[in-house]
């Protein structure tokens, strides 16, 4: 099986790095053409989408540069969506979970087929792009949050957490990425069409993702904690952030499971604090 990764970002790289029947492109994309000329050059069997706009240095960008994160995250996955349906390939998209404000009703989590209720420019255009592609056959939508890598990355939810000196205790489900690295993969070979939520089982407190941290990889390491509506109160962002708890139901029907997520995250984080004792060259 050949893997064409468009989107030469952090996940995207991560993707490549594992998988040794990929290629990876990072061609600028303005219209279908353009896909199509890509297509054509690495003649893939499959596709994944890990392109788009998540801002810099965080979200809070997006909010003051709205066409163009509408540009990445709206219009750009539904023009890959096109071209592979000219093609008949099939497209994997990474989306995310954000989209979700709060804590469903069900006490499980939020699930694939409940309807979002997205609040910042950076979750609304995401959002745009899943309500058009799930209408699409041979496509398959994975959301995933909150990474955490044992590589440490600025993209890595553990680096982010360390490195702020205030923090919010909120609990949240999240995807540690060697686990969607085989998820992904087993998508992409099984070509399975519909949204999966790609977060592993259970939730996470950031208490516990930084008291983990402080046991394996940084036991000098201090913040201070603070409420969550403190966040927007003392301007350390610009617009609320999204917490929540996903349940997945679509990814058994294809036979995929995915680690609890405090057996994963403490194998994760024993791997992250290897790396950083002796970096990559």
């Amino acid at each position: 099986m050949k893997i064409l990764i468009i989107g030469q970002g952090y996940l995207g790289s991560r993707c490549h790095a594992e998988w040794g029947d990929s290629v990876i492109s990072n061609d600028h994309i303005a219209s279908i053409d353009d896909v199509l000329k890509i297509l054509n050059t690495h003649e893939p069997d499959v596709v994944l989408n890990a392109a788009g706009i998540v801002g810099k240095p965080n979200v809070d960008w997006c909010e003051s540069h709205q066409m163009e994160t509408i540009q990445g995250n709206t219009i750009l996955p539904i023009i890959i969506a096109e071209a592979c349906q000219k093609k008949n390939i099939y497209l994997l998209h990474m989306g995310t979970g954000c989209i979700y404000y709060g804590y469903a009703e069900d006490k499980n989590g939020w699930k694939e087929s409940d309807y979002a209720n997205p609040v910042a420019v950076y979750t609304r255009a995401k959002y745009a792009a899943d309500l058009v592609l799930a209408t699409m056959p041979n496509i398959g939508i994975a959301r995933i949050r909150m990474p955490i890598d044992s590589i440490p990355h600025p993209g890595n939810l553990i680096n982010k957490l360390a490195s702020f000196s205030k923090v919010i205790d909120v609990v949240n489900s999240v995807t540690l990425v060697p686990d969607m690295i085989k998820v992904f993969r087993a998508l992409l070979e099984q070509k399975a069409s519909g949204i999966f939520h790609v977060t592993n089982p259970g939730a996470l407190k950031h208490k516990e993702i930084l008291e983990l941290y402080e046991e394996l990889v940084d036991q000098n390491h201090h913040n201070e904690w603070i409420q969550e509506g403190d966040l927007l109160k003392q301007g350390l962002v610009n617009k609320k952030r999204s917490n929540n708890i996903l349940q997945s139901e679509n990814l058994a029907k294809f036979g995929i499971a995915m680690p609890e997520v405090h057996e994963s995250l403490r194998v994760v984080m024993s791997e992250y604090a290897r790396h950083k004792t002796n970096p990559a060259p």
